[in-house]
């Protein structure tokens, strides 16, 4: 019996479980996690994140946002976390140097971190920490249901658009095959444009990452993946909050 293509189930399954540590049913088929629906988990995170701060709204507000914070950190496993501070420690390594070179990805692919990603991690915390509680404070809830889907998007698009710098990324890629993300582009900026006008913003967040990844490094890695959903939600939090 020939083997059958994933299912559409499936292929979401793989990709629910490559960007979230959040339970999935297990799959018949192991597929591949798809770019294509990048966006749709984070829609999924959104409505938990705002599911989630609505049921604790009777809490005081640091309360809130500090168990906001941790959930929302938590949903990735913090491993988007690990890729930003990989991300910084090897841009520090190799600032006099040519940014996309073996020193760095050497620096990037050890399992210590230095004093410049400890630093990092602490202004993302803390800069996504005082966001929410500003946010909770005015009573704004509507941006966490699509600053996630943004933050994935641009994830997919980075992937899609940039060189691998790594064989593992490369493959991926091409088992993912060719996407067509702009569909996902309109239907984020008309829900944008509904629910929060603020982040219609967005699209030129996105594309300011992506020429800083082609600018510093010439492509990117999986580091690059985490980090940059990490740093797209925190400066679109800070926006949506200079914003009110």
């Amino acid at each position: 019996m020939p083997n059958r293509e994933a299912t559409n189930q499936e292929k979401w399954i793989a990709t629910w479980r490559f960007l979230t540590v959040f339970p999935a049913p297990q799959a018949k088929k192991k597929a591949v996690p798809q770019l294509a629906m990048f966006p749709l988990v984070g829609l999924a995170l959104g409505f938990i994140f705002y599911i989630s701060t609505w049921l604790l709204s009777s809490f005081s507000t640091p309360i809130v946002a500090f168990i906001i914070l941790c959930l929302w950190l938590k949903s990735t496993g913090f491993l988007h976390l690990d890729g930003l501070a990989d991300l910084v420690d090897g841009l520090a390594a190799s600032h006099s140097e040519t940014a996309n070179n073996d020193k760095m990805l050497a620096v990037m692919k050890e399992p210590h971190i230095a004093s410049f990603a400890v630093i990092a991690l602490i202004i993302l915390i803390l800069g996504k920490y005082v966001a929410l509680f500003t946010l909770f404070s005015a009573d704004v809830w509507v941006p966490l249901l699509l600053i996630p889907a943004w933050a994935r998007l641009g994830g997919a698009w980075w992937a899609y658009r940039l060189p691998p710098l790594t064989d593992g990324l490369a493959s991926w890629c091409k088992q993912a095959g060719d996407i067509n993300l702009a569909p996902w582009f309109v239907v984020l900026l008309f829900l944008s444009l509904i629910f929060a006008p603020m982040l219609l913003f967005a699209p030129l967040v996105l594309w300011l990452w992506k020429w800083f990844l082609e600018t510093k490094l010439q492509g990117m890695n999986g580091d690059c993946l985490g980090a940059g959903i990490e740093m797209i939600e925190l400066l679109l939090l800070l926006w949506v909050c200079l914003s009110l």
